[in-house]
């Protein structure tokens, strides 16, 4: 067996897509005899500098010898990344063996590519100690995720779907034409084998990309056939070329178990804490408030591409206990999903009079309260039932606002009960 991993072939602002360049690598191979055992879309820290849109790094499984698979990925990538963008900087990476026998450290450089940083010469000499073969281009900064995608495989043990249908590439840059009935038809037809493939409440077909690369749609999903039946019923422009990759889309595998004491930034993090300010919707939409935990405290935001899911937000008061999910930058938790723990049920509240209905007034300081129709009087203030517009479990950001590795709430395995958006 042999990996073939790719990374960073595209441009933010010329197109193309590194999974379409590994589409073409696995035709290439099987052109030349080799069969291809899986492809692999592996998504890296969402928080990293230099991703193009997604940071996705690609791997291919194939049978064909590792020489032969280096010689024809850099045959593939010279022809078809996007290196008149000196911001691209594409990397491959090639190992000879199973990808379940990587080592324990690639294995652990693909773990931590997820969810934290990694410096290009490291990942460099790391590959020079395996005895893969690697080489980049513009500085070859690539490399750092194509070894990630090498190792995936034996990083991480759960796996979802994507199905990419690719158009016709002299198209690349024109507006897509997909009918949009067809696709929320489909999305029906098959939720929630398939997810994410449309948001009902947006009205917007969420598998269709706006970027200006060759992605015609991608279907995601639990189920392989599932995905293809999805995409097949879509109608659409032609169709080019289509495949079908095993990804850790859908799986929180960014997330990782935190303190609010020791939160940094450019991580993704699962911190448990109490409302300590009531949420306050500032200019352009974005909802603030501040979690504690003992004497720590961080600032959480829901910002406006959220769209309904800052009306969950909203609804959290001072004393509600949640877990809060997202990523972190310049010191505040971008918030991914969140889960109500405890809800503050009760209010203090002026006593109203048990004879006349009246609510009472206050007495003085220190004084209490008292009626002052029918002179019946009250020590302080009484718990007052709150109606709340949350209920404990899980709440999350709809499909247009979710992140390629954030898992939906409708795959399941949560700790308590769901409230999916769809």
């Amino acid at each position: 067996m042999t990996v073939i991993g790719l990374d960073d072939t595209d441009s933010r602002t010329l197109g193309m897509c590194t999974t379409y360049l590994a589409t073409l690598v696995a035709e290439a191979v099987e052109a030349r005899g080799g069969t291809v055992e899986r492809r692999l879309l592996v998504r890296l820290n969402p928080a990293v500098e230099h991703k193009t849109r997604g940071n996705a790094a690609l791997a291919i499984h194939t049978d064909l010898p590792a020489g032969a698979a280096f010689d024809l990925a850099r045959e593939e990538l010279d022809r078809w990344a996007v290196l008149d963008d000196d911001r691209t900087s594409p990397g491959v990476v090639v190992a000879p063996g199973s990808p379940d026998t990587v080592s324990t450290a690639v294995a652990d450089f693909a773990r931590d590519a997820v969810r934290d940083f990694h410096d290009l010469d490291d990942a460099v000499a790391l590959a020079e100690r395996s005895g893969f073969l690697t080489e980049g281009w513009h500085g070859g900064r690539g490399r750092i995720g194509a070894l990630a995608a090498v190792g995936a495989w034996a990083a991480f043990d759960e796996w979802t779907y994507e199905h990419i249908s690719y158009r016709e590439f002299h198209r690349c840059g024109t507006p897509r034409e997909v009918d949009v009935d067809s696709v929320f038809d489909a999305a029906d037809a098959a939720y929630p084998d398939a997810w994410d493939t449309v948001d009902r409440e947006e009205g917007e077909g969420v598998c269709v990309p706006n970027a200006p690369g060759p992605i015609l749609h991608g279907i995601r999903g639990d189920d392989a056939d599932t995905v293809r039946e999805v995409a097949a019923a879509i109608d659409s422009e032609p169709v080019d070329r289509s495949a079908t990759f095993r990804t850790n889309q859908g799986t929180d595998a960014h997330l990782r178990d935190g303190v609010v004491s020791d939160l940094r930034d450019g991580r993704a993090y699962r911190v448990a804490g109490t409302v300590a300010s009531d949420p306050e919707t500032r200019r352009g939409g974005h909802v603030f408030f501040d979690l504690e935990a003992g004497d720590a405290v961080v600032a959480v935001a829901a910002f406006e591409p959220t769209k309904r899911f800052r009306n969950r937000v909203r609804a959290l008061r001072v004393g509600d206990a949640i877990t809060a999910c997202g990523e972190v930058g310049d010191g505040t938790l971008k918030l991914e999903k969140f889960a109500v723990r405890d809800l503050v049920r009760t209010e203090p509240a002026t006593p109203v009079c048990p004879d006349c209905g009246r609510t009472m007034k206050s007495a003085g300081r220190n004084q209490g309260y008292r009626c002052r129709d029918c002179g019946t009087d009250a020590p302080g203030k009484v718990e007052r039932a709150v109606d709340r517009d949350l209920e404990p479990g899980w709440y999350e950001v709809p499909p247009c606002a979710r992140r390629h590795i954030a898992k939906p709430l409708v795959r399941g395995g949560f700790d308590a009960a769901t409230h999916p958006e769809r």
